[in-house]
């Protein structure tokens, strides 16, 4: 490390070559739960870590120790990274998960059935804006309104469709 700080070449292609088996022992030791693909980006880190860093260990003191704090660092984040998440493999549980959300029909029959209660303008608006996705701009057209008309409408509809939904739960 010395010679590689001066700036021998040969000197640091040695030294990374010595280095690397130890860290990604180290890695893969301490980091097992994180899973080979993710212990050889923390060896790749620790490396390059290590080339970056190099100027900042002291010459007089032992470079192992060094290399071993940097390593054990870089494993610590990535577990940190990680958080509490866990990953396994989906196809392990593909048998035992459940089928994807599809659409309540009971929920679509329910939400027409309070709709159906509003007059029938409000009604048509509701639907446009809220299911069909248009804007207040193309139902207004449609509609033969302006759009400040039609949000207002909106608004008195979704706050009837509020005061019908508490009497449906009490």
């Amino acid at each position: 490390m010395r010679a590689a700080n001066r700036g021998d070449q040969r000197a640091y292609a040695v030294l990374l070559g010595a280095i690397a088996p130890v860290v990604r022992g180290i890695v893969r030791a301490r980091g097992a739960a994180l899973g080979n693909e993710h212990c050889e980006d923390i060896v790749q880190d620790v490396l390059l870590t290590i080339h970056l860093k190099r100027q900042t260990w002291r010459e007089e003191a032992p470079l192992r120790p060094w290399i071993y704090a940097i390593t054990r660092h870089k494993v610590i984040d990535a577990f940190r990274a990680r958080g509490n998440r866990v990953d396994l493999p989906v196809e392990d549980f593909a048998e035992i998960l459940p089928a994807p959300a599809t659409e309540d029909p009971i929920a679509a029959r329910d939400m027409a059935r309070v709709i159906d209660q509003l007059e029938p303008r409000a009604a048509q608006i509701v639907r446009a804006i809220g299911i069909d996705g248009e804007t207040t701009a193309e139902t207004g057209a449609r509609l033969g309104m302006t759009e400040g008309a039609v949000r207002v409408a909106l608004h008195r509809a979704l706050k009837r469709l509020a005061q019908l939904r508490e009497r449906m739960i009490e």
